[in-house]
């Protein structure tokens, strides 16, 4: 937990950026009866019956610093997905930098195995030099800034019916951005202090 407060306090360096990487799971629905639209005084109407149309994984890549985020919709939850995320990652949204500052949590496809499944060791092995991880604890999902920003996005944009991830996709991209041109950052208040203090009854007795 400190491990990922103390980077949380480093300053911003371009050359290591700080990225908060967290996914999500969106199910794919659509319509059985059209829902009438907004009329003054009255909000739109959707019937409560819907079919199922599969499911989509949606990647949150967050640089709070940076006040920007990318995200990436996928079909699937694999390791193959994950590591096509950190390829575009490290070389298309930050092929300049030195290191990139990886903060996620421990799910079973977040690690640089994912990379060697996915890529030529070579490959993977390059993909892999260029990340500086940190995992957030054990049920300690919250202390990483993307599950923050996915939140949003769940909120703002995700909460309509989409049949398709083309359909899921157009409307995440315009939300992002929205979000990048406005530079919308997260004011992050919690420290080392305050973790040991408030949650004093989860470090190690000695």
């Amino acid at each position: 937990m400190e491990d990922v407060l103390e980077v949380y306090l480093r300053p911003r360096n371009s050359k290591m950026p700080l990225v908060c990487l967290d996914e999500a799971s969106k199910q794919l629905v659509a319509e059985t009866r059209k829902s009438i639209a907004v009329e003054p005084g009255k909000p739109k109407r959707v019937d409560a019956e819907y079919r199922r149309c599969g499911t989509a994984s949606v990647f949150m890549m967050n640089a709070p610093l940076e006040g920007e985020r990318y995200v990436r919709v996928r079909q699937r939850r694999t390791r193959q997905d994950f590591a096509e995320v950190i390829r575009h990652l490290c070389d298309e949204l930050y092929p300049e930098a030195e290191k990139i500052v990886l903060v996620m949590d421990n799910l079973n496809t977040h690690n640089t195995a994912s990379l060697y499944e996915a890529f030529e060791p070579a490959e993977a092995w390059r993909l892999a030099e260029k990340l500086e991880i940190h995992y957030t604890p054990k049920h300690g999902s919250w202390l990483n800034m993307a599950e923050i920003e996915l939140s949003i996005l769940s909120r703002q944009c995700m909460k309509d019916y989409f049949e398709s991830i083309e359909q899921l996709t157009i409307a995440i991209a315009a939300w992002e951005r929205l979000r990048n041109r406005n530079k919308i950052g997260i004011d992050w208040q919690f420290t080392t202090a305050d973790a040991r203090i408030k949650l004093r009854k989860l470090y190690p007795t000695i």
